[in-house]
């Protein structure tokens, strides 16, 4: 038998195990969410290629069926993704093969009766699946929700009856923690964030974003497009969630507020980013004393409860409006692509501008790392690559057949790279 205080050191590791994790059993090479399994843009493996092109390291491609601006998501051999046609008002899940790029499955989750009018620059397959051993689980705004075993492509459960007025369409992708998943619906009628039971699809809890806050804007302001992140402080897991005008860290069991930084109002888009025991995140819009507007990048002290907006920022960067693209965090450095196409390398702890380069056209991509290499996509199909550092150094321009709105997914030194035209599969030499 155990003595008690062998058994009390096993219940405090497993413990240590479970409280941390997003996916704490993830298979090697997942890319399990949004901007991959820890939501940080990062792959720590190696072996990624610099250069490609239409026809070279393309190991193989797979047809665009539809439109779909989510990105790709993979556990073991198996890469999904969303997409929908407008006319035929088809939402779908695709599985295809991650060795080959043949189709595994091919399944219709949701053909609503109408189609609600989305923003001209989103499409009706926005926001990102999350996956894990067995599972899917599928989000297309208030059209449903859904989770689909990934060896059958059956249907496990779905929710139909989570409304919202997008106005201009949904855009917040899933997040797994534990035995949760995580469902944002803000729009101009009520905005909450749910957390679901995810072997069965019942509401565990829901959160309301602060009406004293919500109700003196106006209803097209309320709306958020955002993804949440999970850190760790002291222990504690927080869920941080960046809403249409306040950032807001939540108890991920509970949905109880634990603190938030209020600025701005309106949309917010780009996901909240961790690092250097900070977190990182755009404001929505802020008019200034001239009358224009504009937004802020925040460094937020997370070891805080409460209103901490002026206690705990720890530097601040003013920023354009209606950011898209998620910064990426390495080695002290913070690497963001800013809605005017410059794009800045920071010093993480202080904020100073280690160097900037003006990449013109427009990046709603967000930024990925790995192997030392940054990657920045184009809605133009072009990708630079650049070595991450404190000082500028371009590896290479590639460019690819359509426009690139997804951020892509990282595996096995493999990019799987989404264009309006197909899914890519792009190798090294």
């Amino acid at each position: 038998m155990l003595h008690l205080k062998n058994k009390r050191i096993i219940i405090s590791l497993l413990s240590i195990l479970l409280v941390s994790g997003l996916l704490w059993s993830q298979e090697p090479g997942s890319w399990t969410h949004f901007r991959g399994s820890d939501l940080n843009g990062i792959s720590t493996e190696k072996g990624f290629p610099s250069t490609w092109n239409d026809s070279a390291n393309i190991a193989w491609k797979v047809p665009e069926s539809g439109k779909g601006w989510s990105s790709p998501v993979i556990f073991g051999k198996q890469v999904w993704f969303t997409t929908a046609n407008q006319e035929s008002r088809e939402m779908r899940a695709l599985c295809v093969d991650l060795e080959t790029g043949l189709t595994l499955h091919d399944r219709l989750i949701f053909h609503p009766e109408k189609l609600y009018r989305i923003h001209a620059i989103n499409s009706y397959a926005t926001p990102t699946p999350a996956i894990e051993e067995e599972f899917i689980y599928l989000h297309f705004g208030r059209y449903g929700t859904s989770c689909l075993n990934t060896s059958t492509g059956e249907t496990k459960w779905e929710r139909t009856d989570l409304q919202c007025e997008h106005i201009q369409g949904p855009g917040s992708s899933l997040m797994i923690y534990k035995d949760k998943l995580i469902v944002h619906l803000e729009g101009t009628d009520h905005q909450q964030i749910l957390a679901l039971d995810k072997l069965t699809g019942k509401t565990i809890w829901i959160a309301e974003r602060p009406a004293e806050l919500y109700d003196l804007m106006a209803p097209i302001g309320k709306k958020a497009f955002v993804t949440p992140i999970i850190v760790n402080v002291k222990g504690r897991d927080l869920l941080i969630s960046n809403g249409s005008t306040v950032c807001i860290a939540y108890d991920p069991l509970t949905g109880i507020e634990v603190w938030r930084v209020s600025q701005g109002d309106d949309s917010t888009i780009s996901m909240p980013v961790e690092g250097d025991g900070l977190v990182f995140f755009y404001t929505s819009f802020v008019t200034g004393e001239d009358g224009k507007k504009y937004a802020e990048l925040f460094a937020v002290d997370p070891d805080g409860a409460g209103d901490i907006g002026k206690t705990h920022i720890r530097w601040r960067m003013k920023a354009p409006i209606l950011q898209l693209s998620t910064p990426v965090y390495v080695n002290g450095l913070l690497y963001t692509v800013d809605a005017k196409g410059v794009f800045y390398c920071l010093d993480a702890k202080t904020g100073e501008v280690n160097w900037s380069e003006n990449l013109k056209g427009k990046y709603h991509s967000s930024p990925i790392y790995a192997n030392g290499l940054l990657y920045i996509s184009s809605i133009r199909g072009e990708t630079f690559v650049y070595r991450a550092g404190p000082e500028p150094e371009l590896v290479a321009k590639n460019m690819l057949k359509g426009e690139i709105w997804a951020t892509p997914a990282l595996t096995g030194g493999a990019i799987l790279m989404r264009t309006s035209e197909y899914l890519y599969k792009i190798v090294g030499d």
